[in-house]
């Protein structure tokens, strides 16, 4: 029961099995907003959030999503304005 949200958004059982083993439960609203949108693909997003409210995994899980694992071809970029945000790790 606790996916139901997150399959809502259109993620495919895949992806939805590995959030569920990381333990996330549910989407944030950053995620909400955002994830069908770029799962449809037929929009630009610009998202602004506070820090730790989930905007990596709103753009990160749809991007999942999209990439075609037959293709060795560069399939997405990810630009970070700062050093410290590239390497930044998961919060604990």
């Amino acid at each position: 029961m606790e996916m139901e949200k997150f399959r809502a958004l259109g993620l495919s059982e895949n992806v939805l099995s590995a959030l569920a083993k990381k333990g996330w439960e549910q989407p944030s609203p950053v995620q909400e907003k955002t994830i069908p949108l770029l799962l449809n693909g037929t929009k630009d997003i610009v998202g602004q959030a506070q820090t730790g409210t989930g905007k990596t995994a709103a753009f990160g899980l749809p991007l999942i999503e999209k990439l075609d694992d037959n293709n060795k071809n560069v399939q997405a970029l990810i630009l970070c304005p700062t050093r410290e945000l590239a390497i930044q790790g998961p919060k604990k």
